[in-house]
């Protein structure tokens, strides 16, 4: 499986972008799909995560309100639309896969250990 991230770029504060993530190589037909983010000096840290069956979401606290994550199965790619941008966002982005999906009351797809798959990451840089 090969994960394709793109769509980062510079931004102002308060604007908007849209992350994509699109899977070659198989098929996914259950399994979910994360973002995390590594900010210079930093440890990767996940942002938001959706089940390609189902839709079910997961967002870290901090970007609730403000990224939506979303998949279009027929194109095996999933979205994240980022508004609202704050410096504070700045970071590599990284998609990452597994077969595995997501049910009520788990919690390791917050974890990059969670992941058997994983992008080559692109930059979005917010700037004040």
């Amino acid at each position: 499986v090969q994960l394709q991230a793109s769509g980062g770029g510079l931004v102002q504060a308060g604007g908007s972008l849209r992350l994509s993530c699109a899977a070659s190589g198989r098929t996914f037909s259950s399994g979910s799909v994360g973002w995390f983010r590594q900010a210079p000096g930093k440890e990767r840290e996940f942002v938001a995560a959706i089940n390609w069956v189902g839709g079910s979401t997961n967002y870290r606290d901090s970007v609730k309100g403000r990224f939506t994550i979303s998949r279009d199965n027929a194109k095996n790619t999933v979205y994240l639309q980022m508004n609202s941008l704050k410096p504070e966002d700045t970071a590599v982005y990284y998609c990452a896969a597994t077969q595995v999906h997501f049910s009520s009351g788990s919690t390791w797809w917050s974890s990059a250990n969670g992941y058997d798959y994983w992008g080559q990451g692109t930059l979005v840089t917010v700037s004040s």
